[in-house]
This record gives C-alpha cells, sequence and structure tokens, in this order.
C-alpha cells in the first residue's frame, strides 16, 4: 500500500516432539526485547513459551544450553513418568550455529545426535511439514481476527495490525502449536523413521484448505492475494534480516513505546468473575435446550465446568477473604476501642484558675475495611506495538525447529 511502512520485527521459535506425536515441546520463543511494553503486567513465567531474548532474537549457545537443561529435560522427563516410560531419549538435532556440539556428555539420560550438513530440508522432521503447517494456521488465525475486528466496528485493517503487538503474537502461537495434529507430528518422521510412522496421508490437503480459507479470508478484508502471494510470504520469513533491517527495526520499536500508554496491573474482580459465571450457565443452557443427544450435553457441560475449576477455587478464596464482620466481633472491638479513651473521673490538669474538664474525643465506629475491593472496570486491552511473525533458523529437538 503507498505510504505504509512493514514492520521488520521479527521473533524465532524453537518447535519440537516425539516420534508418536503425543507430546509437543513447550516453544521456545526468543525476541529482540527483554522487557516489551506489552508484557508489563505479564508473568513471563506463565506465558505458553520458553520466554528468551536476544538483540538480534537468534538462538545462541548460551541459550539453547539453558533451554536444555531447564526446559527440555524437566518436560521430558515428567511426560516419560506420566506415560511410565524409562527416562531414556533419543534428541535429533541439525547442525545449526546454535546447537552446541558437546550435548552428548551433558546428561547420561539423553543421547544426543546430529544430522549431516545440509540435511535439513530432506530429512530434519520438524522441517518435513510442521513449520510450514503451524505458520499457515498461525496467519490464518490473524487474519480470521483482522476479520472480526474489522466487520465488528469502525476499525481499519491499517489500524487492526497497528493494534498486533507480541502479546497477541505469543497467544496465537500457542493457538496455532495445539492446532497442529498429532498424526501431523508423527507424520514428518517418514523420511528419518519411516518404521514408526502409521498410516498418514500427507500434507497437501491440510495445506491446501488452510490456503483457501486465506485467499477467501484475503478477498473479504480487500486484499488482492492469491496462493503464490502467499507462498512468497512464507518463503521470505526463513530469511534472516539485514543489519540495516536490524536498524530500522529498532527504530521502529522506539516509534511505537513512544506512542504506548500505561495499562492498569491485572486483577480477580469478584463482580466480573460472578458475571462470568453466569453467562457460562446462561451459555450451556441454550446447548441444552438444542441438543437431543442428552449423554453429549452431559460431557460438554462436565468438560467446561472441569476446565473453569481454576478460576472457581480463585473466586471461592476471594468470597472467603471478604466476609462481614461478625455482630459479635463488632461490639468487642468496640470496648477495645473504650478502653484506649481518656478515663472521666481523673482531673485534667490546667494552669488557669478555673477547672474545666476537657472534652472526649468523639467516638466515630467503622467497621475495617475489606482487603479485597471490587472494581467494576474492567482492565483495559494492552498497547500495541506492531509485531510480524519471523523468521527460520534451522535447529530442531526431538525434532526442534527453529521458525516463524
Amino acid at each position: 500500500m503507498p505510504g505504509f511502512k512493514v514492520a521488520k520485527d521479527r521473533l524465532t521459535l524453537l518447535l519440537g516432539g516425539n516420534v508418536s506425536g503425543d507430546f509437543k515441546l513447550k516453544p521456545l520463543l526468543v525476541y529482540v526485547s527483554e522487557n516489551p511494553q506489552a508484557l508489563k503486567n505479564i508473568a513471563k513465567a506463565l506465558l505458553p513459551v520458553v520466554w528468551k531474548s536476544n538483540p538480534k532474537a537468534w538462538v545462541t549457545q548460551a541459550l539453547f544450553m539453558d533451554w536444555f537443561y531447564h526446559h527440555f529435560i524437566p518436560e521430558v522427563e515428567k511426560y516419560c513418568r506420566a506415560k511410565s516410560l524409562p527416562f531414556n531419549v533419543l534428541l535429533v538435532l541439525d547442525n545449526a550455529p546454535g546447537h552446541p556440539p558437546y550435548l552428548d556428555d551433558v546428561h547420561p539420560n539423553v543421547k544426543v545426535v546430529y544430522m549431516p550438513p545440509n540435511t535439513s530440508s530432506i530429512i530434519q522432521p520438524m522441517n518435513q511439514g510442521v513449520i510450514a503447517t503451524f505458520k499457515k494456521y498461525y496467519l490464518r488465525r490473524i487474519f480470521s481476527q483482522a476479520l472480526k475486528a474489522t466487520d465488528n466496528s469502525e476499525m481499519t485493517l491499517r489500524e487492526f495490525w497497528k493494534s498486533y503487538n507480541i502479546y497477541s503474537a505469543i497467544k496465537n502461537i500457542n493457538a496455532s502449536w495445539q492446532e497442529v495434529t498429532e498424526s501431523c507430528m508423527n507424520g514428518v518422521w517418514k523420511n528419518l523413521c519411516p518404521q514408526f510412522v502409521n498410516n498418514f496421508t500427507g500434507f497437501e490437503k491440510v495445506q491446501e484448505e488452510v490456503v483457501n480459507n486465506l485467499i477467501s479470508m484475503s478477498e473479504k478484508l480487500e486484499l488482492d492475494l492469491n496462493e503464490d502471494d502467499f507462498r512468497e510470504f512464507f518463503d521470505t520469513h526463513a530469511q534472516e534480516l539485514t543489519n540495516d533491517e536490524l536498524r530500522e527495526l529498532e527504530k521502529q520499536r522506539k516509534e511505537v513505546e513512544e506512542e504506548e500508554v500505561e495499562v492498569p496491573t491485572k486483577h480477580f474482580q469478584t463482580k466480573l468473575m460472578a458475571q462470568a459465571f453466569a453467562l457460562v450457565d446462561v451459555a450451556m443452557a441454550i446447548f441444552e435446550s438444542q441438543d437431543i443427544n442428552e449423554e453429549r450435553n452431559a460431557k460438554v457441560s462436565s468438560a467446561v465446568h472441569d476446565a473453569l475449576k481454576c478460576y472457581s477455587v480463585i473466586y471461592e478464596e476471594m468470597r472467603k477473604a471478604v466476609t462481614p464482620l461478625s455482630l459479635k466481633s463488632f461490639f468487642q472491638w468496640v470496648d477495645k476501642y473504650k478502653e484506649t479513651l481518656p478515663s472521666t473521673s481523673q482531673p485534667v490538669p490546667s494552669t488557669s484558675t478555673t477547672h474545666t474538664p476537657k472534652k472526649l474525643p468523639k467516638l466515630s465506629l467503622t467497621v475495617p475495611s475489606s482487603p479485597i475491593t471490587d472494581d467494576p472496570s474492567p482492565t483495559s486491552s494492552l498497547p500495541a506495538s506492531p509485531s510480524t511473525p519471523s523468521r527460520e533458523l534451522s535447529p530442531s529437538p526431538t525434532n526442534l525447529a527453529e521458525q516463524v
């Protein structure tokens, strides 16, 4: 578009999973900034990604070692315990610069093997369809959100993209990663370990369907895009940024930070939580009134309430914390207050010849306020910081692959 400056904001993801496809690693995300404004009130340890930073958004050997020790080994060990499997792991990596060459001697239960140079595109599992499918899911999710935002409000596509920040990207990364199926994760091993692949039919049908959805949504967004445009888009995101582009990226980031406003800290409010639970009950009642399959409705209702159980616990704890003061406790407090008042039988010293009793302070009784307050106004949305999904490095454990 004339006058539109393309944002060069980038991040790197490291993706991986096991051969059977029932275990996906929590993605490692490397961003150029350690504390972006969009994550100011967000606990990074609770993000659905492993958050790391590097001035060029690269996976360095130091970052990889930290991830290997503190995230990969604990995650895989937990999976093995859950499946009653012995903790013996084979980690497959390619020869990326960010992969330390001495990993095979780090842990006695983790055997690390490196694929031959220049074979990533042929046998590296994540490069056989997982990354490409993930990228398409990610872009489709963004297009869907843009379409919804421009349809339901006066927001333009340019305004939507300007409001898209790193926190928006993280949420879409998580949802898109969950969307990658078990059969997809298993099927990418066909060139490396074909004996472990179960009746995989290929990625062509899945990716064709997603691209058709993207083309359809692009038409509704009044974008003149075709299949070749999307293919070019995905291919260019594998290229590294030049020094000039990195300098431009830093300039854009500073401009955005100057425009961003302070946002309030998130906190739970009992009144709003009660409203949310009520809306969930209304929604489930609507489904129940239309569903002739009682068993299906019961399963859905049970699953929804189980998923919300963590919020129910928080809500009940907050309600207990604001329990009203009992009448007995109130009068006990009054009695203690009276004991602090000066006695009326004692004469009040005075330098004058006329002795006038000193007035007692007025008794103003107030019930101590609750430590929990309900602010009926919801918290505002996070500030915007233009961000585009990023380029791919190469690594891939268990079959890791760095991208976006």
